[in-house]
């Protein structure tokens, strides 16, 4: 680092000030998506996170084919689960399909 004059001082600060600006908003960020990874949702925000009917969802459940947590008569699902369960479901395109038969074909 090479010494700067006092004249250089206010730019510095300035330059510190907006680092400082940037590094706030990355960890408001950053802390927001960890309190969204344990957001709580009922049945009815369920349903509007999947675009799926209620019943839809209880059909689901009773098969065990959705992650849900039962406290009582009373079930919530977490949304990082949820969004977890819909990536799961990913359908692989053709050429991750033949991507894949080739990294196995050289092993």
């Amino acid at each position: 680092m090479k010494p700067f004059t006092f004249d250089q001082i206010p730019v510095m600060m300035n330059k510190i000030h907006d680092k400082l600006e940037h590094l706030e908003k990355l960890i408001v960020r950053i802390s927001n998506v960890e309190e969204n990874k344990e957001e709580v949702l009922n049945i009815q925000e369920a349903s509007k996170l999947l675009d799926l009917s209620v019943s839809t969802i209880y059909s689901k459940v009773c098969k065990r084919e959705i992650p849900v947590n039962k406290q009582g008569k009373r079930i919530y699902f977490y949304r990082h689960e949820l969004m977890k369960w819909i990536k799961s479901g990913r359908v692989k395109t053709y050429l991750e399909i033949q991507n894949d038969i080739e990294k196995r074909s050289k092993i």
